[in-house]
């Protein structure tokens, strides 16, 4: 009895293959389970009230570090209610800026992708959520009502480059999302684990963004995990060295507040710089929004002896995670 005899299997092909099925199980869970900002969260719910339990709009001590600040612990209720509801929308607002620079650069790549791309059908999947949450992140700030600016104004010219690096150079694109996306995803995740009580309106609009965002993060993980290593040796190594520079740049510039917030409120300097710059503590919380993408970066080939020397001097460097959002545990940093 002859047995037949297999084709030999062509890696590429398979490669391929298994792309598009993890881009067709993303599509597929954007159709499955996907939100609308305003039929998912009771803007009219009289609890959602802006001056319903104000006090729930004080900072929390979880994730937010002027939150547990000695300054800020020593303000009025009053005062500390008004810093935290000026706080979260503008962090909204940082949100929906930056969702609105990632759709631009987003649209740009799917303009030239061929027919039959998997990368097609998931983009667009990716830029109508993303779309709704510039509504629900401008519903949260209109409704608390303080006109708030966002980002600072040197940030903001990120606008004008994201479509031509986005069309031009994808991989550096796609890091800059993870630049933007992971420690805003790190930060709320970590407020809905605490358990604290913060402001429904901002509970729900969080609870909506993590979810979502969970796909948006594997995408951008799996598209570097299936281009980068096609690459030829000259732009991996370009890529490795770019990697940590765009997770600080960009990352300093989401999370860390404009100069406006602080004048507003006539926080001391001090208070600033201990609170982002100038402590053990500020450059560790920092650092460990970056462990999924450190992980990343060895997993693709951009961990070599030189990148890893930038990572250390722009202090990102540390742990890598076990598997993608990995909650922090006591003892592990460093």
């Amino acid at each position: 009895m002859s047995t037949a005899v297999q084709p030999p299997v062509d890696p590429d092909l398979e490669k391929a293959q298994e792309y598009a099925a993890t881009l067709l199980l993303l599509s597929e869970g954007s159709v499955n389970k996907h939100f609308d900002p305003y039929e998912d969260i009771d803007w009219d719910n009289p609890d959602f009230a802006v001056d319903a339990g104000e006090e729930r709009w004080i900072l929390p001590v979880s994730a937010d570090p002027l939150g547990r600040h000695p300054w800020y612990l020593a303000q009025s209720d009053e005062r500390k209610i008004h810093i935290g509801k000026y706080r979260q929308a503008n962090v909204a607002k940082v949100g929906l800026q930056f969702e609105s620079i990632l759709i631009s650069g987003m649209a740009t790549h799917n303009f030239g992708l061929p027919n039959g791309s998997p990368e097609f059908r998931y983009c667009s999947h990716e830029m109508i959520e993303e779309h709704n949450h510039t509504l629900m992140f401008q519903e949260m700030v209109n409704r608390i009502g303080e006109d708030v600016p966002g980002m600072g104004p040197l940030v903001r010219q990120f606008k004008y480059l994201a479509a031509p690096v986005a069309g031009l150079f994808p991989n550096l694109f796609f890091m800059a999302v993870l630049a933007g996306e992971e420690p805003i995803d790190h930060i709320q995740k970590a407020i809905l684990r605490s358990g604290e009580e913060v402001h429904p309106i901002m509970r729900g609009v969080m609870a909506i963004h993590v979810a979502e965002e969970a796909r948006h993060i594997s995408f951008a993980h799996e598209f570097l995990k299936n281009h980068v290593p096609e690459q030829n040796p000259a732009n991996k190594f370009v890529l490795s060295i770019a990697m940590p520079i765009v997770m600080f740049i960009l990352g300093r510039s989401i999370f860390t507040p404009p100069r406006s917030f602080w004048r507003e409120f006539d926080i001391p300097d001090y208070v600033r710089k201990e609170l982002f710059y100038g402590t053990k503590e500020a450059k560790q919380g920092f650092s460990d929004f970056f462990g999924d993408v450190r992980t990343l970066a060895k997993d693709i080939g951009l961990m070599n002896p030189v990148a890893k020397t930038v990572w250390k001097l722009l202090k990102i460097d540390g742990h890598t995670t076990r598997y993608r959002s990995e909650p922090m545990r006591a003892g592990k940093a460093g």
